[in-house]
C-alpha cells in the first residue's frame, strides 16, 4: 500500500532535493581546469549534472537546489538556459545556491558544511524530507521508492548503495548492514575495504545519495558544525556519528528482483569518463539514452542535422558504430566507434577511432585520432596524429594509465580562456 503512486507522489512533493555540485573533480585533471565536474559534457549532448536533475524531475521532485562553488560559471550558465522551465507559481524551482559565506566566513569546507551554510534557505522551504545528491554521477533512478523505503523503515537517514568490485571500493564509502538493512558500519574511502560477504570480491558502496528526515538533518548539521575536529563531510563525519544512536538504513539501487545493481557510473577519472562514453556507442548499452519513459533533459544550442558529404574512394564522409550529434559535418572523413558532440567538423581524409570528441572541435585534413578525448573548442591542425605513438603523445598531451590521450586547447597552444 505504501508504494501506491499517490503515496509516493505525496512524499516526493514534500521533498527538497539538494545537488552538491561544487567539486572540482581533480581526478578529471584537464577536463576540469575551467569547469566544475558536474558541468563536464557527457553522452554527446548532455552535461553530467543533467542526470540527477532529470532524475528529480522524472521522480516528481520539483523543488531542487544546486550548490555550486568551484569555477561554476559554465554550470550556472547551463542550468539557467536549460532548467528554467519549472513553474514557480506551482512551487517548482531549480535554485542556484553558490558558496556565499552566508553563515561562516569561509567557503564550503565539506559536503555537510555546504548544506549547513544554506540551512536558513532549506528551512524556509519547509520540506518533510531532504534528498542529498552528488552532482557528478551518471545514472537513471526513480527516487520515489527510496523515499518510500525511508518512511516505511522509520529511518532517520537512508543511504543509497550499489555493489562495487572490492578493488575499486576504496573510492567509495563502504558499509556493512544487518539483516534488516540497518547500517552498522560505515567507512569513507577505506584503504582496506571490507567485502559484503567474508572472502567475497564485492563491497557495498555509497552512491552519495542520502534521504534525511528534515528535522534530523538540521540537528545533525548543527551538531557537526559545532564539532571543531570534524571535516564537515557526510561520509567522514555525519553518517558514522549517527550510526550508534539513530536509525540509518541502506537502500540498494537494483534493476531487478535478483538484487543486481542498476547502471550507475562515477565518471571521476579520465579513463572512467572515456569508458562510460564509449559504452554508449555499443549496440545495446546499459544506459539507454533513447528511453522515452525516462528522458534525460538538457539544454543544447539549436543545430542543423549532422551532415556526411563526399563519396569518393579514399574520401568518403561516414560514421560507423558511432553517435554523431547535431551540427556535425563529416566532410570526407571516417569516424569509427566514436562519440561526437555537437558542431564537430571532420575534414577530408581525417580518421577518428575509439574517441570522444566534444563540441565545436575542428579536425583538420589528414589527421588521425585514436582512443582520445578531445576537449571542447580544439582546433586540430592538418596532419596531426594522436593516439598512435604514446611516447610522442606524452610530450604534448596527457596520456592516462589506460592509454587514453587527452587533448585540450591549451595543449595545442590555443588559449580559449584568456586567463592572462
Amino acid at each position: 500500500m505504501d508504494q501506491a503512486p499517490r503515496f509516493v507522489s505525496h512524499l516526493t512533493r514534500n521533498t527538497l532535493a539538494l545537488i552538491l555540485a561544487g567539486g572540482r573533480g581533480s581526478r578529471l585533471k584537464h577536463l576540469t581546469m575551467w569547469r566544475a565536474k558536474p558541468a563536464v559534457p557527457f553522452g554527446g549532448k548532455f552535461r553530467v549534472i543533467d542526470f540527477p536533475l532529470s532524475n528529480c524531475v522524472n521522480s516528481g521532485i520539483r523543488r531542487i537546489g544546486v550548490l555550486t562553488q568551484y569555477k561554476a560559471h559554465s554550470l550556472i550558465h547551463h542550468i539557467q538556459k536549460g532548467w528554467g522551465s519549472l513553474r514557480g507559481d506551482f512551487g517548482e524551482f531549480v535554485e542556484l545556491l553558490p558558496a556565499q559565506q552566508r553563515i561562516e566566513s569561509s567557503w564550503y569546507a565539506g559536503t555537510a558544511d555546504a548544506v549547513y551554510q544554506n540551512l536558513d534557505i532549506v528551512r524556509n522551504h519547509n520540506p518533510e524530507y531532504v534528498l542529498i545528491l552528488a552532482g557528478d554521477h551518471v545514472y537513471k533512478m526513480d527516487y520515489g521508492p527510496m523515499i518510500a523505503y525511508h518512511v516505511r523503515k522509520g529511518a532517520d537517514l537512508t543511504v543509497g548503495c550499489v555493489h562495487v568490485p572490492l578493488e575499486r571500493a576504496s573510492d567509495f564509502g563502504v558499509m556493512a548492514t544487518d539483516d534488516d538493512g540497518r547500517i552498522v558500519r560505515f567507512d569513507e574511502k577505506p584503504k582496506n575495504p571490507t567485502p559484503t560477504v567474508p572472502g567475497g570480491n564485492m563491497a557495498l558502496g555509497s552512491m552519495g545519495i542520502y534521504v534525511f528526515s528534515a528535522r534530523f538533518l538540521y540537528e545533525q548539521l548543527i551538531k557537526d558544525a559545532d564539532t571543531t575536529k570534524s571535516q564537515h563531510d557526510f561520509g567522514h563525519n555525519v553518517i558514522p556519528e549517527a550510526l550508534p544512536r539513530y536509525r540509518v538504513m541502506a537502500y540498494a539501487f537494483a534493476n531487478d528482483s535478483g538484487g543486481h545493481s542498476a547502471y550507475w557510473r562515477d565518471v571521476g577519472t579520465l579513463d572512467a569518463y572515456w569508458e562510460a562514453n564509449m559504452e554508449l556507442v555499443g549496440v545495446t548499452p546499459e544506459l539507454n539514452l533513447y528511453d522515452t519513459s525516462w528522458p534525460i533533459w538538457t539544454y543544447q544550442e539549436q543545430h542543423p542535422p549532422a551532415k556526411f558529404i563526399f563519396d569518393d574512394d579514399g574520401r568518403r564522409g561516414m560514421a560507423v558504430d558511432s553517435m554523431v550529434s547535431g551540427g556535425c559535418v563529416i566532410s570526407g572523413a571516417v569516424v569509427r566507434h566514436s562519440l561526437l558532440f555537437s558542431a564537430v567538423r571532420a575534414h577530408s581524409y581525417a580518421e577518428v577511432v575509439d574517441s570522444v570528441v566534444m563540441g565545436d572541435v575542428d579536425i583538420g585534413r589528414h589527421s588521425r585520432i585514436r582512443k582520445a578525448i578531445i576537449d571542447k573548442g580544439c582546433r586540430i591542425p592538418e596532419g596531426t596524429t594522436v593516439g598512435w605513438d604514446h611516447e610522442e603523445d606524452a610530450r604534448r598531451y596527457h596520456v592516462t594509465p589506460a592509454g587514453v590521450v587527452v587533448v585540450t586547447p591549451e595543449m595545442l597552444g590555443q588559449d580559449l580562456h584568456h586567463a592572462r
